[in-house]
């Protein structure tokens, strides 16, 4: 027998969720030795990843969403790297690295059924990337940026782009992106460091939206106007970018993380502009496009070990960090894509 901690959803968030009360680290003990059903797998976390929708999923299960509610009283679940112990599926072999959706415990046997959520990705083993850009640049949060930016943006050499939380997992993406495609870039961050960071990584521009006026800096940085908005932060920034938009401007709509732990959303007062300059709001959900996955993964490695790509991560060691991590996520006082380092190799 080893030990196996396991992070637990143990009750329903009002506001902001607190470690100890509705995310419990559990220790227990598994016996690595044991055979385990067909059509499973045994897997080892060598790391996952936190993100801000996992605070969606903490809800009432009867509430139907894009992603299903964490369970209560059982392991949370997400993205992570994960390596093949044992394997009674022909699909996996044993020492296989795998990336997708499993329980967050340090050994998880994840049953037949659910195998599906998992692929192999062993160029992991000699791509010479940390095994954590798996799980971000190269995850879910990489292609979040590749497919909201390219897709829905539908973005033209020239114009200019607005990205807010522009220092997490997906926003430092953008910018990127945004530059190798020739758009004119300002990103907004939550302090002076983050916003020095994205300066030195080619943003042409970059404020602290919590010591400088947004709708003041927004007409300060784009004298032109916004074309395309990458939301991330919703509520009264939405409406500042409403303001300042060009006529047939695309608001791409990531996330708003600034209303998900309040009881009162804020109310936008100037939507009667979507009319009056036709603009086009669109949210996404990165899972309805498959068909973007290779080309991503292609392009994105591509601009990583050969066009200096820069990619920030803030990495938690140990899974008995994860509550936190998250925490901070939702807070904003992580810098970079937030992953917790569960094992080594």
């Amino acid at each position: 027998m080893v030990s196996n901690t396991q992070i637990i959803f143990a009750q329903i968030p009002t506001t902001y969720p607190e470690e100890g009360k509705h995310m419990l680290v559990k220790k227990s003990e598994i016996d690595l030795d044991a055979e385990i059903p067909q059509g499973s797998v045994l897997l080892k976390t060598l790391c996952l990843s936190v993100d801000p929708y996992m605070r969606g999923r903490m809800r009432d299960a009867s509430i139907k969403s894009y992603s299903p509610a964490f369970a209560l009283n059982q392991p949370m679940n997400g993205h992570v790297m994960a390596l093949v112990l044992k394997s009674n599926n022909d699909k996996f072999k044993v020492g296989d690295y795998v990336y997708g959706m499993s329980s967050f415990g340090e050994y998880v046997v994840v049953p037949e059924a659910y195998t599906a959520g998992l692929e192999v990705r062993n160029e992991a083993k000699d791509s010479g990337l940390p095994l954590t850009n798996y799980i971000g640049v190269l995850g879910m949060p990489g292609m979040t940026a590749y497919v909201g930016l390219i897709k829905f943006g539908k973005p033209k050499k020239g114009e200019s782009l607005y990205v807010s939380a522009a220092s997490g997992a997906v926003g430092q993406l953008v910018g990127q992106i945004g530059k190798m495609l020739g758009l004119y870039v300002v990103g907004s961050a939550g302090s002076d460091e983050k916003v020095e960071h994205l300066k030195q990584i080619g943003f042409d521009g970059a404020f602290n939206y919590k010591t400088k006026d947004t709708k003041e800096a927004l007409a300060e940085l784009f004298p032109k106007g916004i074309d395309i908005y990458f939301e991330n932060v919703g509520g009264k920034m939405l409406e500042d970018v409403i303001a300042n938009a060009n006529r047939y401007a695309r608001i791409v709509c990531c996330g708003m993380i600034s209303q998900y732990n309040t009881t009162e959303p804020y109310g936008v007062r100037n939507l009667i502009q979507v009319v009056g300059k036709s603009l086009e709001i669109r949210g996404f959900i990165v899972s309805d496009s498959p068909e973007m996955r290779e080309p991503f993964r292609k392009d994105m490695t591509k601009w990583l070990l050969e066009d200096g790509f820069k990619y920030r991560e803030c990495i938690a060691e140990g899974i008995e960090k994860t509550p936190q991590a998250l925490i901070d996520v939702l807070r904003g006082e992580n810098f970079g894509k937030q992953v917790v380092k569960v094992a080594d190799l």
